[in-house]
């Protein structure tokens, strides 16, 4: 299987598959140096974009690099990432055609930045962070807003005591 990185309609460039590939397949592996947490935080904070991928041990993160690096996300994803032995790799979800861009579900997490998803899928839900996610902003947000109300209702029956 041959894959190339080329201009992508989602954004700036993408992977795209030149011969079918069927379900299951495993594609690239998601490579680069290994970091912890804190030197990603370090080196990219206020980065316009980055290529981190947090494996699930929650203490390792891939700073991708190469092909894997690539690929762009979708609500509607062909793709998804997996970890096997300590690897992240990129399988098939479903049966790829020869020229079809390969897509994965970033599923963010862990931050408040805007992240719009350009993907143009019916499915699309707007942000490339996770339902999950997505989720517990609105029960943060939602109880932001409750100790708001609750804090501006003790300050309202508070009695006013005037200086003389």
């Amino acid at each position: 299987m041959a894959l190339v990185v080329r201009p992508s309609r989602i954004h700036a460039v993408g992977v795209f598959t030149t011969t079918p590939v069927r379900k299951g397949a495993r594609l690239v592996e998601y490579t680069g140096p290994r970091i912890s947490p804190e030197e990603a935080d370090r080196l990219y904070d206020g980065a316009p974009r980055t290529y981190l991928y947090g494996l699930e041990d929650g203490k390792t993160i891939i700073d991708g690099e190469g092909l894997g690096a690539y690929l762009n996300h979708s609500c509607d994803p062909n793709c998804e990432i997996d970890e096997v032995k300590n690897r992240a790799w990129i399988f098939a979800v479903r049966d790829i055609a020869a020229g079809e861009e390969l897509l994965w579900d970033y599923n963010l997490y862990d931050d408040d930045d805007p992240a719009p998803c350009h993907c143009g899928s019916p499915k699309c839900r707007g942000t490339m962070y996770s339902r999950e996610w997505m989720a517990k902003m609105r029960r943060r947000e939602t109880r932001r807003k409750k100790a708001k109300k609750k804090l501006l209702q003790i300050e309202q029956s508070a009695p006013c005591t005037k200086a003389r």
